[in-house]
């Protein structure tokens, strides 16, 4: 974490003189109007907010700084409900719902909720964030939060917050699912950076969250590599289990210097030297990055293919060699589709080095379809014919039903745009997808009358 830029505390100061000299203000004081606190409120928030998400976005580590400035009394509560949900997301949780560490922000946000002298109004937009942040708090946990209120109205809200039915893993889950979709688009997600093993231990984790989440959204993330760079440079770290994910997250996903792409590159030539798992934990680790939610490209994996030595003489060689070749000419090209059936013959299909390969050809199938438009469905039909090569290389069904639930997507968006029966795009897609689909056992001849029959209105 780090301390709040001066340019963004300028901002902040400047934000909360203009709301203590407003009439609004002054005019809420007098008249103590809930309807004109909702007036400061749509006044004000906007502002906050606008300043909070070029901080999240240019400057993440500064997030919590920033926080903690809008628990000051002089802005009157405003934005406090926002950063309570955030804080309440940003816990490390397990698979019970159960936050992993104790979450010390959310509850000196919830404090100065609690002492702040507009608490009535605000915890009208309060009461469903705080009970997600106690049912995924321990019992005694909340019990000392709610002993050291003196405000008995206060405390009644609150300790009304803490839900039994929120005891039951499928109620919380459905809680916390629905705030998940909820914030789904707000950037606030920060980190702490470990030093030591034992904070990796505790901040790895979350750590990787943020790293991917950064990665996946490509923002602008020159104010966190030299951190990323102080981080791989740590000596202290490198030979831990837990730093892999890191390094690899960090080498195929940022822009990191030169300095630090040998750093890795040094780091995992010993490993592969010293370390006779590390092959399998190289392959385990890189086959969960392409089963997550992060787009693998083409560039992210030439990243990493920099940075792997083929100097060694083993199966990551081996893999990155023909990742050269896919990039180079192209998963289409017939020297490229030669040169996988190659590979994958010389392996197990059930190995990590043929799962990573699989998941690495679908990535571009995946990116290919999903950009093409409706009126290119003629590249779909000829590109069909690479999808056909793949699957009879690969004889794998996971790979079939990922290029089956592609090929559909796609369909299913032709049928919704070429609607006349008669019309020859109709005709042509119609006997394209009833032949392939039929040959390939993506649909039975029922499902694809029915795929293609008139729906009554």
């Amino acid at each position: 974490m780090e301390a709040l830029a001066a340019n963004y505390k300028s901002h902040l100061d400047q934000l909360k003189s203009a709301l203590q000299d407003s009439e609004l203000l002054a005019n809420y004081l007098e008249t103590e109007d809930e309807a004109i606190y909702k007036e400061l409120t749509e006044a004000f928030e906007p502002h906050i907010a606008e300043l909070y998400n070029l901080v999240a976005d240019k400057n993440p580590l500064n997030i919590i700084a920033l926080e903690k400035e809008l628990l000051d009394p002089g802005f009157e509560g405003l934005f406090l409900p926002k950063i309570l949900a955030y804080s309440v997301m940003r816990g490390e949780i397990d698979d019970q719902i159960r936050y992993i560490r104790p979450q010390n922000h959310f509850k000196e946000i919830l404090t100065a909720i609690s002492e702040s002298a507009n608490f009535d109004l605000i915890k009208q937009r309060i009461g469903q964030t705080t009970q997600l942040g106690f049912a995924a708090s321990s019992d005694i946990w909340i019990s000392n939060f709610l002993e050291k209120l003196s405000n008995k109205k206060v405390k009644s809200f609150l300790s009304a917050q803490h839900l039994e039915k929120y005891r039951d893993l499928t109620q919380k889950k459905a809680l916390y699912n629905s705030y998940t979709k909820q914030l789904s688009e707000q950037n606030f997600l920060t980190a702490d950076f470990p030093t030591t093993v034992p904070e990796l231990k505790i901040y790895g984790s979350s750590l990787i969250k943020f790293l991917k989440y950064r990665a996946n959204r490509r923002f602008n993330n020159e104010s966190v590599i030299s951190h990323l760079d102080t981080l791989v440079n740590n000596k202290a770290l490198q030979n831990d289990a837990d730093f892999l994910p890191i390094m690899m997250i960090i080498g195929m996903f940022f822009d990191i210097n030169d300095n630090t792409k040998k750093t890795i590159s040094t780091i995992f030539d010993d490993l592969r030297t010293n370390l006779s798992e590390f092959e399998t934990k190289y392959f385990q680790t890189l086959l969960n990055l392409y089963d997550g939610e992060l787009e693998i490209t083409s560039d992210v994996d030439k990243r990493m293919s920099q940075i792997i030595s083929r100097s060694i003489k083993d199966g990551i060689s081996n893999y990155y060699n023909l990742i050269d070749v896919v990039h180079t000419k192209g998963y289409v090209h017939e020297d490229t589709i030669k040169a996988v059936k190659e590979f994958y013959d010389q392996h197990k299909g059930t190995s990590l080095e043929n799962e990573c390969l699989r998941d690495c050809v679908f990535g571009y199938c995946n990116s290919f379809l999903s950009n093409l438009d409706t009126d290119s469905y003629a590249e779909y039909f000829e590109i069909n014919k690479v999808f056909i090569q793949y699957i009879q290389t690969f004889y794998n069904q996971r790979f079939n039903q990922k290029i089956k639930d592609l090929s559909l997507t796609y369909i299913n968006k032709l049928i919704a745009e070429y609607t006349d029966k008669r019309g020859k795009d109709y005709q042509d897609i119609k006997k394209f997808v009833t032949h392939t689909f039929l040959d390939l056992n993506f649909k039975s001849e029922k499902e694809l009358v029915e795929l293609f029959k008139s729906k009554r209105k």
